[in-house]
């Protein structure tokens, strides 16, 4: 198998929702694992929503305020999220945070960065490859743990380039 074909295997799967694969042929075996979906819990309730008879259906009372104010509190966080540049991981592989267990941390929620400066590092393949910051701004969040694997175009941190 071919790196694309392993890569397309994997968004496959991602996509099918399945958590865990094995493949054996002849001169090679891949086991791919991802974990649960985060989200098991609000699709379940989605589901639950919409198993509602419709005979129940005018009982449902109107939203509280605090749904309301919760609802108007998400859509001003993501206003703000918008202005963020988001920096998106360009393979698959595991994300680390540091060049070594005992070296500082390439970059910290708050720090200044500029075009240039490591970020992280993305092992693939048993080969290290430094993530650059194509942007001068300020880390806003770091998204992803420190050893753990990452997909392609997956989001690793927030940059607010003001």
């Amino acid at each position: 198998m071919t790196i694309n074909e392993i890569q397309d295997l994997i968004k496959f799967i991602a996509k099918a929702g399945v958590t865990e694969v094995e493949i054996e042929k002849q001169d090679f075996k891949i086991t791919i694992k991802s974990p649960l979906p985060k989200r098991k819990g609000e699709a379940a309730q989605a589901e639950a929503l919409m198993q509602v008879p419709l005979s129940m259906a005018p009982v449902m009372q109107a939203p509280q305020p605090a749904a309301v104010a919760a609802v108007a509190e998400q859509s001003a966080e993501e206003k703000q999220l918008e202005n963020y540049i988001t920096v998106k991981s360009p393979m698959i592989g595991t994300f680390y945070r540091r060049s070594a267990p005992d070296k500082d941390a390439f970059v910290e929620v708050g720090q200044s960065v500029k075009v240039g400066d490591v970020l992280c590092v993305i092992e693939a393949m048993k080969l290290f490859n430094e993530i650059e910051s194509e942007m001068t701004g300020k880390i806003v969040k770091i998204l992803v743990d420190d050893n753990s694997p990452v997909e392609y175009d997956q989001p690793l941190f927030l940059v607010d380039p003001a």
